[in-house]
């Protein structure tokens, strides 16, 4: 390919990978992690690399670089950036092409960031190496700061990277990487920890300065929506091979692989929820590493495999339209048959005629009273019924899981605030609760890796909690043990293993074995799904609704990924610097008339569809809770701000669009946003 360079030279390919196969050497035996790929990246190009956790799609990134781990090799193929031949570089010519041609945002930008140094000192490095002074470095640390959208960019460049949050350290670390202008970025889950609106300024800010740079980026990423409105072509990676490729709106809009079919029907789309039907999963798991299999290697999970493809070597073939595809049957990828069936679940009605079984009262919590008194959370109430799900929306700092703490007696609430279950107070602490109360509420954490002890088995982690909070007798152990696990679809083979020897969906599944272990009344799930692939994330949605339909058990879901949230939950609740700013149905939530907030929060999210909504952009950070602002507390962000009356008096919570739906805002009814779709545009950058 070529095209006019920013120079207006005639440009090759920002990165060209032929028949490339790499492997890792595991206890002496090198086991294959990509096998003979295969693609390419034009100059000004955005690609997308997507495909389940272990198909290769870091390994492509660090493969690009020649930055692989010690017992990573490079067994065949090719790789060139910007026409130069990366593998027959010496050290020197590899790290000035790291340090003027490519570069990388990774997922974790507090890994990426020397907590010793000051941002400005870590930028202003990158300029000196190339030859600037001191003054001039810094003032050149500034100006990328600035171009990155940071406001307060010189006040910046004197804090600790611990001193920011996580978008800010994320804008900075794209800082640090356009500041040598290169010919290709590689940006490795760059959104995944992130709030949808601050996910939504980080992705306008890569368009933007991709557009000004003349940049080409390989983007890797496991949500879909994100690469559908970030890049012009696709790439779907399974096992370390490249099973379909092509632009974006025609691999999501009509996939011809049956891989990319099922990852396509794993999402919760257009408002797809519990009760309209389980979510479609992928069957089985992914090869081990090194496996040498024969024909296709999608086969063994493939509803559509017949003996040819398990026997005959797969070509790409030419679907048209510049689409190539790895199956024999990608005519017919289309008709894959659904892992499950598309019936409606047994999902319960919620009887809210009957009292709640869950009370929250008033609850406030404030932190370092004695010095800087940081309000975390402030006069939060509702009710929660037995067999519902609330969600918690909100943007990092809102609160959220200071409630969830509140709530399981982890941190005691402030004067005033109570927390009632079936009409009794529950202690403000697991130190003040009963046996029979303590084991009504139970948490989900977002990292299992966290929450389950490493050097024990599977079978000694749920068993104890067994032992513990059902009081199981020794002998009924086992046979309980196995009805519990194989209800979170964890099979038998599993209970000898330790966490470390399993996936991250396998080990959620665990956690969640664990926290039912005392048949809880209620579960806080924190953020379950947000680092899992949505085959993964798919899987464990349909178990949570599984478990709530046959044990009438209540979730308090937090998430940042609305979608998720759309889909499990019947009702939502939006914080805001640990105010209730709405709380009602989740399809009357996520309609409106809604609060301003909700309506940025619910017009940031993307679809892999390409519709997104006309985004509401919020200014700045949000504030500290140390100072919060007067009168209501979004008034210092708020794109529909009335004036004074804002900025002196607390809006009340007001009756909404229905019975049960509550808004704080000053606005009417009648002028709050409703929802937001253009259909027309894929808002591609």
């Amino acid at each position: 390919m070529t095209d006019p360079d920013r120079n207006g030279l005639e440009a090759v390919d920002a990165l060209e990978i032929t028949g490339l196969a790499v492997a890792y050497q595991i206890r002496g035996r090198e086991r294959s992690v990509l096998r003979n790929l295969t693609f390419r990246i034009g100059a000004g190009e955005s690609y997308g690399l997507v495909g389940e956790s272990g198909c290769g799609k870091s390994t492509v990134a660090l493969a690009s670089v020649h930055y692989l781990p010690r017992n990573g090799h490079i067994l065949g193929g090719n790789i060139r950036i910007g026409g130069r031949d990366l593998l027959a570089m010496n050290a020197g010519q590899l790290r000035q092409t790291r340090a003027t041609t490519v570069a990388m945002v990774y997922q974790n930008p507090a890994s990426a960031l020397n907590p010793s140094l000051r941002v400005g000192a870590q930028i202003a490095e990158i300029f000196t190496n190339t030859g600037a002074n001191a003054d001039d470095a810094r003032e050149m640390a500034a100006a990328m700061l600035e171009r990155v959208w940071i406001a307060d960019h010189r006040l910046v460049l004197d804090r600790y990277p611990h001193e920011l949050s996580g978008g800010m350290q994320q804008r900075v670390v794209i800082a640090m990487a356009l500041s040598v202008n290169p010919r290709l970025l590689i940006l490795d889950e760059p959104t995944t920890s992130l709030d949808a609106t601050v996910e939504a300024e980080i992705l306008d800010l890569i368009g933007q300065l991709r557009q000004e740079y003349a940049t080409s980026l390989l983007f890797i990423s496991h949500n879909l929506a994100v690469i559908a409105r970030m890049c012009d072509r696709v790439g779907v990676l399974y096992a370390g091979a490249l099973v379909e490729e092509g632009p974006t709106a025609k691999i999501f809009g009509d996939p011809r692989h049956p891989y990319s079919v099922g990852l396509m029907r794993c999402l919760p789309n257009r408002g797809r929820r519990k009760d309209h039907g389980r979510l479609d999963t992928i069957p089985g798991f992914l090869p081990p590493l090194g496996v040498e299999i024969r024909g296709c290697i999608f086969a063994p999970r493939c509803g559509l495999a017949e003996e040819i493809c398990r026997t005959d070597p797969l070509p790409l073939y030419d679907v048209g339209k510049g689409r190539s595809s790895r199956c024999h049957f990608h005519e017919t990828a289309q008709s894959l048959p659904r892992a499950k069936p598309d019936g409606i679940p047994a999902v319960s009605a919620v009887d809210r005629s009957k009292p709640a079984m869950l009370r929250a009262i008033a609850l406030s919590k404030t932190f370092g009273k004695s010095r800087q008194p940081v309000r975390a959370l402030g006069g939060v109430s509702f009710d929660l019924w037995a067999g519902e799900t609330l969600g918690l929306v909100g943007e990092s700092g809102s609160g959220k899981t200071t409630l969830a703490r509140l709530l399981l007696g982890l941190t005691a609430p402030d004067a005033g605030g109570t927390i009632e279950l079936d009409g009794e107070t529950l202690g403000e602490t697991t130190e003040t609760r009963s046996r029979e109360q303590l084991k009504s509420l139970q948490i989900v954490f977002q990292n299992p890796d966290s929450a389950l002890n490493r050097s024990h088995s599977v079978r000694h982690l749920i068993g104890r909690a067994l032992a513990r909070l059902a009081r199981v007798p020794p002998l009924e152990l086992a046979a309980r043990l196995r009805k519990l696990t194989r209800s979170v679809q964890l099979a038998d083979r599993y209970l000898s293993v330790r966490p470390l020897q399993l996936s991250g969906g396998l080990k959620q599944r665990v956690a969640i074995a664990r926290a039912f272990a005392g048949e809880p009344r209620i579960v806080v799930c924190d953020e379950p799904t947000s680092a899992l692939d949505v085959s993964v994330q798919a899987a464990i949605l349909n178990l949570l609704a599984d478990l709530q339909a046959k044990r009438r058990v209540s979730y308090i879901f937090i998430s940042h990924d609305l979608g998720t949230v759309r889909y499990l939950s019947d009702r939502i609740a939006v914080l805001y610097l640990g105010r209730l700013m709405e709380i009602g149905p989740a399809e009357r939530v996520f309609s409106g008339p809604h609060h301003p907030y909700t309506e940025a929060l619910t017009s940031a999210v993307p679809t892999p569809d390409g519709q997104i909504g006309e985004c509401v952009r919020l200014s700045g950070e949000i504030p500290s809770a140390i100072n919060l602002p007067s009168g209501c507390a979004f008034q210092t962000r708020c794109p529909r701000k009335l004036g004074i009356i804002c900025e002196t008096e607390e809006p009340p919570l007001r009756r909404g669009a229905e019975i049960g739906h509550e808004i704080r805002c000053h606005i009417p009814l009648s002028e709050l946003p409703g929802k937001r779709r253009k259909d027309s545009d894929r808002g591609r950058a």
